[in-house]
C-alpha cells in the first residue's frame, strides 16, 4: 500500500495493452506544437536504430531463460543480470539493492502525488511565488508580466540543487521553465486573438528561475530570500559563443553582430556540470514562429523544415507583438534557438551562454562527463522520431573546483572542440534473427558503434557544409554523414558508478505504420509507443561505443517487453521514459512522460548491476495529467518537477481538472515536489 497528502486508497488499475499515450491534445500543441501530428522532418534515408532494437527484442525469451545480457566493446566484459529469488510485487514491502528499499507505488490515477509509506512531501515552490525582491504574491486573475518577471515561471522541467557552502541543509534551486500553456493560464483566452500582455507574461514565465532553499527542522525543502535568487526570461540577454558566434546565419536587425540573443525558450532537460553551473537544452522552438510558409529562397526552406518550421500563423500569435518571431521578417531569428544554454546560479549578475559548438537541433539536454585525460565530453539527444544523439569533445581540459576562477575556464571548454553524430550497428547475422526469439550465436544481444566527425573549430567534415552551417544546421549535417535514426532520444546522462551512459529513448509510434519503417523479422513490434532506456559504454574521447538495452518498456505481460533480463512478474511497469537522474549508488532513476499504461506519470528506480538489475520500483506518482520532470536524487531527498498538472482534453482554465497542489477550488500550478523519508533517514534504505 503506497500513501499519498490525504486520507483515501490508491486503486491500482489494470494495464491496457491497447492505448496511445496518455497526453492530451493541448499539452501537445503548447508543448511541440502537435509535432507527433505532422511528418517527422527527418526524411533522409539513414539507418533506423528501431531495426537493431527489434532485431534484439526478437530474441528476448532466450535472455530471459538465461538472464544473462553482454555489452561488447572489443574485448569489454560480459554483464550479468539475473533475477533475485521472490522479489516483492509492486505495492508490497519489499526489500531491494542499496538504494531501492521501498514499497513500490501502485499504477493509479490520483489528482495528487502519491509516495510510499514512510516519505513525507512538501511543495516547494509553485507557478507564480515570488522569487527575486519586490515580487508580488501571485494572484490568478490578476497577472501582469511585471510581476511575472519575479515569480516561479510556468511548467519548471528540469532542477538541480546546488549545495552552497558545503552544506547539506543550504541549496540553490535552479529550475527551467519549458512552454507556457495559455489556455491553463488565463480564464476566457482566446486563442485567435490574445492580448499583448497575455503575450508578455509568457514571456516572462518562460526562461529559468535560481532559488536558495533551506531544509527546515521537518526536513521540508523551503525557498527564502537570497542575494543569489535571480530569474531569466525571454527578455534576459544571452552571449552566443563557440565557432558560429558573430556568423551571417545569426545575425538579424535587432543583433547585427550575431553575438546576443534574448532569452531562451522551451528549455527541456538539462545538467548540472561538475563546476556548479546548468547546462539546459533548447527544444521545440519551432512551434514559437509564424509564416514560414512565406519563405520562398529553397535552401531556406528545406532548412526550415528540417527543423520543424512551416505553416503561417503561430498558436500563440506572438508575431503581431514582436516581429522576431515572424520569420518573414527575421528569418535568421530561428537560427539563435535551439542551443545548449549554460547559466552560473552562484554569480546572479553573470550573463548566459548559449554554445554554438554543441550544435543546435531540439536539445533534451546535455550532461558532462570528465574523460580521464581531463577533457570534457557533452552528450545531447535531438528529441523527435527518427533523430540523433551526438556527443562534443573538448580540446581543453577541466579545472578542478567550484571557484568563480574554475567556472570562468570550464565554462569555455564548451566553446572549442569536436562535435560527433551516432550511428549504431547490430552484431548478429540477420539470417540468425528469425522471429521466434531464438537466440544467436554469439550468444548476447548487444552491438556496437561509430561516432562520426562532423565538425571540429573551423574545420568541417561533411562535404558540402561549412563548419559554420554545421553547428547552425546540425541535422542536415549528421543526415549527410549517416546518423542512425532514433526512437526520439531524450536525457543521456553518465552513471557517476560505473561509468556507462544512459539514454532515454520515449516512444516512436510511426514504428512499422505506413511508408515508415516496417516490420520483418528482425522487427516484431510495431509503433513503439513505450519506449526504451539505452546503455552505452563509450570511450569517452574516442570513436567507438558498445551498446545494449537496459529495458523495453510497456506492460510487462507483454512479451515485447524486457527488463534487463529481471523477473518481469516482480516489477512496476513503465512507460514513455523521459529524464534520467542516478543516486550514490548507481541505481539509475527515471521519470516518464505521456504514460501509455493508463496510470499517471511517475518516477521509478532501476539498479543497473548485480542480482537486482532491471528491478524496476516506482517511487512515486504525480497528479492527473501532469508529467514527471526533472528528478534530483539525494542521499536525503528526492525532487521532482510537476509539469503541467490538469493538463487533460477538455479542461481550461475555466474548468480546471485538477486542484493540485492548493486543493479546493485552486487552479493547478506547476510546481516542485521534494520528498524525503520521514524518519529523517536516507532514500530507499528502510
Amino acid at each position: 500500500m503506497s500513501s499519498r497528502p490525504e486520507s483515501g486508497r490508491v486503486i491500482p488499475l489494470p494495464l491496457a495493452t491497447h492505448h496511445t499515450a496518455n497526453r492530451s491534445s493541448v499539452t501537445c500543441k503548447y508543448r511541440c506544437g502537435n509535432a507527433c501530428a505532422h511528418e517527422a522532418p527527418n526524411t533522409s534515408d539513414n539507418s533506423y536504430f528501431g531495426d537493431i532494437v527489434e532485431s534484439v527484442l526478437s530474441r528476448r525469451s532466450a535472455l530471459k531463460a538465461t538472464g544473462a545480457m553482454a555489452l561488447t566493446l572489443g574485448g569489454a566484459a560480459a554483464l550479468s543480470g539475473t533475477a533475485a529469488a521472490a522479489p516483492a510485487q509492486p505495492g508490497r514491502p519489499a526489500g531491494g539493492a542499496p538504494g531501492t528499499n521501498f514499497s513500490p507505488v501502485a499504477p493509479n490515477t490520483e489528482d495528487a502525488v502519491v509516495v510510499p509509506d514512510g516519505y513525507r512531501q512538501n511543495v516547494v515552490i509553485r507557478w507564480g511565488d515570488p522569487v527575486v525582491e519586490g515580487a508580488p504574491e501571485f494572484d490568478f486573475d490578476n497577472q501582469s508580466a511585471e510581476a511575472q518577471e519575479k515569480q516561479f515561471g510556468y511548467n519548471n522541467d528540469f532542477a538541480a540543487l546546488i549545495p552552497l557552502n558545503g552544506n547539506g541543509r543550504n541549496n540553490l534551486l535552479v529550475c527551467n521553465h519549458e512552454y507556457t500553456s495559455e489556455e491553463h493560464m488565463f480564464r476566457g483566452y482566446d486563442e485567435a486573438d490574445p492580448t499583448e500582455e497575455q503575450a508578455r507574461i509568457a514571456w516572462a514565465a518562460h526562461g529559468l528561475s535560481v532559488v536558495r532553499v533551506e531544509r527546515d527542522h521537518n526536513g521540508d525543502l523551503k525557498p527564502v530570500p537570497s542575494k543569489y535568487n535571480r530569474r531569466i526570461s525571454l527578455n534576459t540577454e544571452f552571449e552566443v559563443r563557440g565557432p558560429a558566434a558573430g556568423s551571417e546565419l545569426l545575425k538579424t536587425s535587432a543583433d547585427p553582430t550575431g553575438t546576443k540573443v534574448f532569452g531562451t525558450q522551451n528549455n527541456c532537460a538539462g545538467s548540472l556540470t561538475p563546476w556548479g553551473t546548468v547546462l539546459s537544452g533548447e527544444e521545440n522552438f519551432h512551434q514559437y514562429f509564424a509564416n514560414a510558409e512565406q519563405v520562398t529562397d529553397p535552401a531556406a526552406q528545406e532548412r526550415l523544415a528540417r527543423y520543424g518550421l512551416e505553416g503561417g500563423a503561430s498558436t500563440r500569435k506572438w508575431e503581431r507583438f514582436d516581429k522576431r518571431w515572424d520569420v518573414a521578417q527575421e528569418l535568421n531569428e530561428t537560427n539563435r534557438f535551439g542551443w545548449i544554454v549554460e547559466i552560473d546560479p552562484n554569480d546572479p549578475n553573470s550573463t548566459p551562454v548559449k554554445h554554438t559548438a554543441l550544435g543546435r537541433f531540439k536539445h533534451e539536454s546535455a550532461s558532462i562527463q570528465i574523460a580521464r585525460d581531463g577533457r570534457v565530453v557533452a552528450y545531447s539527444g535531438d528529441d523527435e522520431r527518427f533523430d540523433y544523439i551526438y556527443k562534443f569533445v573538448s580540446n581543453g581540459t577541466v579545472k578542478k573546483g567550484v571557484s568563480a576562477h574554475a567556472r570562468r575556464h570550464n565554462m569555455a571548454l564548451l566553446d572549442e572542440g569536436t562535435l560527433y553524430v551516432a550511428k549504431f550497428e547490430g552484431n548478429s547475422p540477420e539470417s540468425e534473427i528469425d522471429g521466434s526469439g531464438k537466440l544467436p550465436s554469439d550468444g548476447h544481444f548487444d552491438g556496437t558503434g561509430e561516432w562520426i566527425k562532423l565538425a571540429s573549430g573551423n574545420e568541417s567534415f561533411v562535404p558540402g557544409f561549412t563548419a559554420e552551417e554545421v553547428y547552425v544546421f546540425t541535422r542536415l549535417a549528421a543526415d549527410e554523414a549517416g546518423a542512425t535514426k532514433m526512437d526520439r532520444p531524450e536525457d543521456i546522462q553518465p552513471n557517476p558508478v560505473n561509468g556507462k551512459i544512459y539514454c532515454a529513448l520515449t516512444n516512436n509510434s510511426n514504428r512499422g505504420t505506413a511508408d515508415h519503417a516496417g516490420v520483418d523479422e528482425a522487427n516484431p513490434r510495431v509503433g513503439n509507443k513505450n519506449g526504451q532506456v539505452l546503455e552505452v559504454d563509450d570511450d569517452a574521447t574516442g570513436t567507438r561505443f558498445g551498446w545494449n538495452l537496459l529495458l523495453v518498456c510497456g506492460d510487462p505481460n507483454d512479451e515485447s517487453t524486457y527488463y534487463g533480463g529481471f523477473d518481469k512478474s516482480a516489477v512496476s511497469p513503465i512507460s514513455c521514459p523521459d529524464n534520467v537522474a542516478f543516486d550514490r549508488h548507481g541505481n539509475l532513476w527515471i521519470s516518464t512522460d505521456g504514460n501509455a499504461l493508463g496510470s499517471n506519470d511517475g518516477l521509478f528506480a532501476v539498479p543497473v548491476e548485480g542480482p537486482e538489475r532491471g528491478h524496476v520500483k516506482q517511487f512515486l506518482t504525480v497528479p492527473k495529467g501532469a508529467e514527471t520532470c526533472g528528478p534530483v536524487i539525494h542521499d536525503s531527498v528526492v525532487t521532482v518537477c510537476v509539469q503541467h498538472p490538469g493538463e487533460v482534453d477538455g479542461a481550461s482554465a475555466d474548468e480546471p481538472a485538477s486542484h493540485w497542489p492548493d486543493g479546493g477550488n485552486s487552479q493547478p500550478r506547476p510546481s516542485v515536489v521534494a520528498v524525503h523519508p520521514g524518519n529523517g533517514g536516507e532514500i530507499g534504505q528502510s
